[in-house]
């Protein structure tokens, strides 16, 4: 199987010279991917919706690549301020709670715009059985 990228059609993504996500074999890596609303290119203020957010692009990236979520097994969840960590956390575990990846939390001076408060990339791979 030859790889495969993923684009949500974001101008990032043609900016930066990135995709959403790339698919190699059973495996999908989805870039960092922020709190944007993509179908406005609005980004909601709050931390919470930021995540809900990651996660709703995540998802939609590994349907469109022929993966679940239930298929995650890597996850990094980048956050701006230590405050933040149990409210991001809490909506992780509203997605993966069930999932349970192996996932690493990192506090950051900043992320790319100042309005990004919490940015999200995760690794699936397709499951056999």
């Amino acid at each position: 199987m030859s790889r495969r990228l993923i684009s949500t059609g974001s101008p990032f993504e043609k900016n930066a010279g990135y995709s959403r996500a790339g698919v190699d074999g059973d495996f999908a890596f989805v870039a960092g991917t922020t709190g944007y609303e993509y179908t406005t290119m609005t980004m909601p203020a709050d931390v919470t919706s930021q995540a809900r957010n990651c996660f709703k692009t995540i998802e939609a990236t590994l349907k469109e690549a022929g993966f679940a979520m239930a298929d995650i097994v890597r996850a990094t969840y980048y956050i701006t301020r230590t405050e933040d960590a149990d409210t991001v956390l809490a909506v992780c575990g509203e997605k993966l709670g069930d999932i349970r990846p192996a996932a690493t939390i990192l506090v950051v001076v900043a992320l790319y715009k100042p309005e990004m408060k919490v940015e999200i990339e995760v690794t699936a791979k397709r499951r056999t059985a």
